[in-house]
């Protein structure tokens, strides 16, 4: 007989721990002093501790410990344990491998430019929002292009929403297409960038006037902001019974249209402060993030604009750009 405190021992376990396992009835001591309390445990007992031991280090639960050491599980069923154990195990290793390369990126980046960079980037899910908008077409993705379209695009569709009795329930969304190639059956639409039947909105953005695909750099440009079906519905908006199908614009008869816009999968996020026309070193921090992280761009980046006071030195935007992992290069 061993006393609890040289059970302990030999099996390298604490005697907390025995205790613990004796009050749940997964390893009782072969005898305790009705007087004194105290437990004694048998040698062959450490088979059983130590089967204890590896089940847990498999990640088992003691729940699950027990019920395998009880022959409550079988064979098969140990075997899908085991094979979803690994799983969660691969699934861990792939986590802190994305982890590690973070870390080795930013090592790179504090020894290349001496300092902690101050744009921090998240990679993560956005959600499924349904937006009033307006939009327009602007000769290329760059800010010098965006931004003379995107702000009459904001400002209309701001004086729109108040006119029709619609108050905005989030904040602004812009998201960005390629100018889809003219078509006989897209040629007549291409003015109002999918606005049907609002006076021609993309005129009113200061743009070039450009109302075709403004060659292969130009880019359709919307402007949004989250609302609800309640606000909607009542202001009269005339939308067929929906909200909007996914992606696509649909006229409300109030001056602009609603959308409900996907969810970005996965997305790199980073918060940019100040005005929109100093984006560009935010964005090009985030695209080094993006190649030094083993991702790649999946698409354009949205702009969700969490503060817009009139200081726009005091903007704050959240830039999300869809992203996918990036494939390894085969070496012959």
């Amino acid at each position: 007989m061993f006393t609890i405190g040289d059970f302990a021992q030999y099996g390298r376990v604490s005697a907390r721990m025995l205790r613990h396992y004796d009050a749940i009835g997964l390893l009782r001591p072969a005898r305790t002093d009705p007087v004194s309390g105290y437990r004694f445990y048998e040698a062959a007992q450490l088979a059983r501790l130590n089967r204890i031991i590896a089940l847990k280090d498999l990640g088992f639960s003691l729940q699950q410990v027990g019920a395998i050491l009880d022959e409550q599980v079988s064979v098969p069923e140990l075997r899908g344990m085991l094979r979803l154990r690994q799983a969660e195990l691969e699934a861990a290793l792939t986590a802190a491998g994305a982890r590690l390369a973070q870390v080795e990126a930013r090592l790179r980046t504090i020894e290349s430019e001496g300092r902690m960079s101050a744009d921090d980037v998240v990679v993560k899910r956005t959600e499924t929002v349904l937006l009033a908008e307006l939009s327009g077409i602007a000769d290329s993705y760059g800010p010098e292009d965006i931004g003379p379209v995107i702000q009459p695009l904001y400002d209309e569709l701001c004086r729109r929403l108040a006119a029709a009795g619609v108050t905005a329930a989030g904040p602004g969304l812009a998201y960005y297409e390629d100018v889809p190639e003219e078509s006989p059956e897209s040629a007549g639409n291409a003015g109002n960038a999918g606005n049907a039947g609002n006076a021609g909105n993309a005129g009113n953005t200061g743009s070039s006037g450009s109302t075709s695909n403004g060659g292969s750099d130009a880019v359709l440009v919307h402007a949004g902001m989250v609302v609800t079906p309640e606000a909607l519905a009542k202001a009269g908006a005339k939308t067929d019974g929906g909200s909007g199908r996914s992606g696509t614009p649909t006229p409300t008869g109030l001056g602009f249209d609603i959308v409900t816009l996907p969810g970005l999968d996965c997305a790199a996020t980073v918060v940019h402060h100040g005005p929109m026309s100093r984006i560009l070193p935010t964005a090009q921090n985030l695209a080094h993030w993006i190649d030094a992280n083993g991702y790649r761009s999946a698409g354009y980046a949205r702009e969700l604009y969490l503060e817009c006071p009139p200081d726009l030195e005091k903007w704050i935007t959240e830039i999300q750009e869809p992203v996918v992992r990036a494939s390894p290069v085969v070496r012959a």
